[in-house]
C-alpha cells in the first residue's frame, strides 16, 4: 500500500498542495498543483479532492496532512479523519528552498504578497531574518493604480517593450563613466527617479516590476551578507515572472553572491511543509 504525506499551503486566494510518497531509500515527490478560491476551507477541500483524484490516491494511502499558510488556522481538526498538523511557514520556506536547490545551506526568500527571508541549514536551524512588505501585493497594487491592470501575465507582457531609461535614475545619469565607486553604470540609483513625460504604459509596467524585484533581491542579498552565505534561493509565485530571473542574473554580476530560481520554485513553501511530515 502507498504511504503518502500531503502538504497544503493555504494562501489568501490560492491553495497549493503536494505529496511525498515514501519508498525504500527515500521519498518521491508527487507533482504539486494549486486551486483558486476566496474561502480557505473551500480551497483546501477543493485542492485535496483534485489532488487525490488526479493521483488516484485513497484516504487509506495518506498517512498525514501537513499544513501552513495564513488560511491554515481555519482547519480546527482532522481532514477526512486524517491526522493534520500545522507547520511554521518559515520552516516550510527554508526546507523547500534547500530541497529544490539541493543545497546544504542557503538564504531562502519567498516572494509572495510580501517577501520573507530565512537562513536555512540542512539538519540544522531555520532562522527567520525578516523581509519586506514589497512583493506581489506591491506589484498588483501599483499596477492597478498606475495602469488600471490586474493581470500579472498582462503586466509582464506589456513590460517586455518598456524602457527603464524613461523611469529610473541610473549611475550613468549621474556620472559620465563606466563605473562610479565600483558600481556599474547601469545600476539603479533611484527607482522612478527619472520618470519622463514621454513614459508610456509599457515603461511604467517595467519600472514597477524592476522596483519590486530589485528591492526583494537586495533585501535577500543583505541577509546573505550578514550570514556569510553566497547562495540565495528565490521561491514563491513571483518567480514565475520571467523578469525576476533577469534582475537576479544582473545582481549576480554586480555582487559576489549566487541567486538561484529552481524548478518548481513557486511551490517551494508547500514542498517544505510536506517535508516536515
Amino acid at each position: 500500500m502507498r504511504n503518502v504525506v500531503i502538504g497544503i499551503d493555504v494562501g489568501g486566494s490560492t491553495t497549493k498542495i503536494v505529496g511525498f510518497e515514501k519508498e525504500p531509500g527515500g521519498s518521491k515527490l508527487i507533482e504539486p498543483l494549486y486551486v483558486r478560491a476566496s474561502d480557505p476551507l473551500t480551497s483546501i477541500y477543493g485542492a485535496f479532492g483534485k489532488f487525490t483524484a488526479e493521483n488516484r490516491l485513497s484516504l487509506s494511502e495518506i498517512s498525514r496532512v501537513m499544513m501552513t499558510g495564513v488560511g491554515s488556522a481555519s482547519v480546527a481538526g482532522p481532514i477526512y479523519s486524517l491526522p493534520c498538523e500545522t507547520v511554521s511557514e518559515f520552516d516550510s520556506i527554508g526546507l523547500g528552498g534547500l530541497y529544490l536547490s539541493g543545497l546544504d545551506e542557503a538564504i531562502v526568500a519567498s516572494l509572495g504578497t510580501g517577501t520573507a527571508v530565512v537562513h536555512a541549514k540542512k539538519g540544522g536551524a531555520i532562522t527567520y531574518l525578516g523581509g519586506t512588505g514589497v512583493g506581489g501585493g506591491t506589484l498588483m497594487g501599483l499596477s492597478h493604480l498606475l495602469l488600471k491592470m490586474d493581470s500579472v501575465e498582462h503586466i509582464s507582457d506589456l513590460a517586455e517593450t518598456g524602457d527603464l531609461g524613461k523611469i529610473d535614475l541610473r549611475i550613468s545619469d549621474m556620472a559620465n563613466r563606466d563605473r562610479l565607486n565600483g558600481m556599474p553604470s547601469d545600476m539603479t540609483a533611484a527607482n522612478f527617479g527619472k520618470i519622463s513625460d514621454l513614459a508610456d504604459k509599457a515603461d511604467i509596467a517595467l519600472g514597477v516590476m524592476n522596483m519590486v524585484f530589485e528591492t526583494v533581491g537586495m533585501v535577500a542579498l543583505f541577509a546573505a551578507k550578514s550570514r556569510g552565505v553566497k547562495d540565495i534561493v528565490m521561491t514563491g509565485n513571483l518567480t514565475s515572472i520571467p523578469y525576476c530571473k533577469t534582475v537576479m542574473e544582473k545582481l549576480n554580476e554586480m555582487f559576489d553572491v549566487r541567486f538561484l530560481i529552481p524548478d518548481l520554485a513557486t511551490y517551494g513553501t508547500v514542498i517544505g511543509t510536506a517535508l516536515r511530515g
